[in-house]
């Protein structure tokens, strides 16, 4: 992702999206009909102007949520919130030029994702027909005027500016049916039920870190979910869709002497809450979680290193979307500040030949794990699709939304956001395949072998990530960094691994692609939202564990602040009284 620290992980989110036929009353569901109705009459009234749309979309997220949270033992939150946010997507011109086109500037990119003609704003909670129809009206009256504006600015621009790079379209032509999905729509109040049980249990979860005298953070939060999606357009799209989920966390810090914070994490999620873990296997979790905290405390600092590593499955899952996956999200080839690393290697070898790479937004579990980057259409009304991105570590197309670049005229309907946010090409499900693997202790045993080659004492073994984040620009070293939480030394000698701290995995994508040696045969998956222009989408990365010839970190950042100074609470003798 492209936000910093540890944004990829702490947020968890699982979609689904299961299409049903679509019925050919939408009255079950009176927004829909309402969306419908009032993008007819706008765009009646519109295709009469001299300059007329082309195109338009209503997009209207429906957001619940209830959050419990919980520290040492008591509640420190329990509320419930809705909101309603209305994009609407509105373009002049045609779909080879519209107003949507990117503004060359000596200051840089100018739209990003607010560009003209994607209007968005807050629309009624309520199943008011009048009040959603002015803000349809409103909204729709001022894309207009700003997208006919814009254009003006845009066919101005081209005739002052070099010839681009890249003359593709501005917005593919659909290539299919218009979309057609409707789903049932879920009150909170029917799919959560059990809120006051469930404070107590996340009481139970952070209460197991009370009264340790070196945990300074300990909380249990939990989110019960629901986003229900609408979309129309003039194209004849027509869908209603549910993502639902409920993620379930806990987490703790500790802090060494020297001031650094060392947090844990461990996360659950599932499409409904009774399919959580049972009480026993999190507060087992939770204690194992405070044993590993205390040896994290002590654990010695690892200097800047270069020389061989184990990534493990999730965190080689974190690795590839990072150094990789944003590289190839279509839209950032035609933009002209992107560093774009990966746009002229189409049929060229970048990954050793036993690794391919594919998105499927459509597959919902992988090696026995759920997937979070789960949809049936994308958010632009394009069907979803598998993606084979590189095949025997030669890559071979990009992820597409509905903004085409040289030589990928179509979406394979990867064009995502959350609501409220214009959809650009985004990653769904990420997944590695090796088909030439060793066993887990062979891996470890080739590892201690490279490390002797190299004539390094040790080698690392990155264990646990709590997320990462990369750079693409092209006035910026495109680099990236993974944020590891648990690392251990393995040592040359045969002496016991060692945990240790302090360190982030730093690197360039084609560089360290090249340094990838040998796969594990035991699959992990990391699931999280991704943060970009166009919002926070959930996705899944999985992959094999991964043996990498040459790695670099460097020092993690670190707090000034000292420890406590005051001793903690005697809670004993607290409950004794």
């Amino acid at each position: 992702m492209r936000y910093p620290k540890n944004a990829f992980f702490l947020l968890l989110l699982i979609t689904l999206a299961v299409p049903s036929t679509f019925r050919a009353q939408t009255g079950a569901d009176p927004i829909l009909d309402i969306l419908s109705g009032e993008l007819k009459r706008e765009n009646a009234t519109l295709s009469k102007q001299s300059t007329s749309p082309y195109f338009i979309s209503y997009n209207l997220g429906d957001d619940q949520n209830v959050t419990i949270v919980s520290s040492f033992g008591a509640l420190v939150r329990s509320d419930s919130s809705r909101s309603r946010t209305l994009l609407i997507d509105l373009r002049v011109g045609d779909y080879k030029l519209d107003n949507t086109h990117q503004i060359r500037t000596n200051a840089g990119f100018f739209g990003g994702s607010g560009f003209a003609g994607a209007n968005s704003r807050q629309a009624p909670i309520e199943n008011d027909p009048e009040a959603l129809r002015i803000a349809l009206w409103r909204e729709t009256d001022a894309a207009y005027k700003s997208a006919k504006e814009r254009l003006e600015e845009v066919k101005t621009n081209r005739t002052i500016k070099v010839e681009e790079e890249d003359s593709s379209a501005d917005f593919s032509k659909p290539s299919g049916p218009p979309a057609s999905l409707y789903e049932d729509p879920v009150e909170m109040t029917s799919f959560f039920k059990n809120r006051s049980q469930w404070e107590e249990r996340l009481r139970k979860y952070s209460e197991v870190f009370r009264g340790m005298e070196h945990i300074y953070e300990a909380k249990a939060s939990l989110v019960a979910s629901i986003v229900r999606k609408y979309f129309v357009s003039t194209e004849g799209s027509l869908m209603a869709s549910n993502q639902i989920y409920v993620r379930l966390m806990i987490q703790a810090m500790t802090k060494a002497s020297d001031g650094m914070e060392l947090p844990l994490y461990k996360s659950y999620f599932a499409i409904k809450p009774d399919d959580l873990p049972s009480d026993e296997v999190i507060l087992a979790d939770a204690k194992e979680m405070l044993a590993t905290l205390e040896k994290m405390r002590t654990a010695p600092l690892v200097d800047p290193y270069t020389g061989p590593a184990i990534l493990s499955g999730g965190a080689s899952g974190v690795f590839f979307h990072e150094i990789f996956g944003h590289r190839i999200e279509g839209h950032r080839q035609k933009n002209t500040n992107e560093g774009q690393t990966f746009k002229k290697k189409i049929g060229e070898k970048i990954l050793p030949d036993f690794l391919s790479v594919y998105f499927d937004p459509l597959q919902k579990t992988y090696a026995g794990s759920q997937l979070m980057g789960c949809y049936a259409f994308d958010d632009e009304g394009v069907r979803a699709r598998r993606v084979d991105v590189v095949e025997n570590g030669v890559f071979e197309r990009f992820l597409m939304g509905r903004s085409p670049i040289e030589g990928f005229s179509e979406s394979n309907g990867h064009g995502r956001a959350s609501p409220g946010k214009r959809p650009v090409a985004r990653q769904s499900n990420l997944i590695v395949t090796a088909n030439r693997t060793v066993s887990e202790d062979s891996l470890r045993g080739l590892l201690i072998a490279e490390c002797k080659k190299q004539k390094k004492p040790y080698g690392l073994n990155f264990v646990q990530v709590e997320g990462g984040f990369t750079l693409t620009g092209r006035t910026i070293p495109n680099s990236f960094n993974v944020l590891p939480i648990l690392v251990y030394r393995v040592y040359a000698d045969g002496r016991p691994d060692e945990l240790v701290r302090g360190v982030d995995l730093i690197g360039t994508p084609l560089a360290t692609f090249e340094r990838i040696i040998a796969a594990g045969d035991k699959p992990e998956t990391f699931n999280g939202v991704c943060g970009a222009e166009s919002g926070w989408v959930p996705v899944s990365a999985s992959s094999p564990s991964l043996l990498v010839r040459e790695i670099e970190v460097q020092k993690k950042e670190k707090s000034q602040e000292r420890l406590p100074i005051l001793p903690a609470p005697d809670l004993k003798a607290s409950s004794k009284s």
